[in-house]
């Protein structure tokens, strides 16, 4: 039985399969379905959890070298919400780009962990170092 880091089976499945430059996505409770990649659906109410949380609890036990960001983020959210992501962020590369060409990006991840954060454009994808 595990008894701490990430408990929940089907994310433990999907960081389990991701190796050297594959990604992973952390959307917001808006991003769209994508039915060619697998979900894990993890949302519950507004903001619980939310993409830092989950953030914080994978970057213990996964690798990153990379970090892909819409820069429509910046656009749409206060200061004091762009610095939480930076601090969470730390020294790991941040690529910002348009939406659309984030949203490229997705069908070729491993898989999708959807949350319940209702930050505008929150959602990240982490490349394995």
């Amino acid at each position: 039985m595990i008894k701490t880091g990430i408990l929940n089976p089907k994310i433990l499945s999907l960081i389990a399969r991701v190796r050297h430059t594959n990604t992973l996505v952390i959307s917001d409770r808006g991003f769209p379905y994508w039915p060619m990649i697998e979900t894990v659906d993890i949302s519950l109410i507004d903001d619980i959890p939310t993409v830092l949380q989950v953030f914080s609890a994978l970057k213990t036990n996964f690798n990153i070298g990379q970090i892909y960001m819409a820069q429509e983020f910046k656009q749409n959210n206060s200061l004091e919400t762009i610095q939480l992501f930076e601090s969470a962020v730390g020294k790991i590369p941040v690529k910002f780009e348009p939406h659309v060409e984030f949203k490229l990006r997705v069908p070729k991840t491993i898989g999708l962990i959807r949350t319940g954060d209702c930050t505008q454009y929150a959602n990240i994808i982490l490349e394995s170092a």
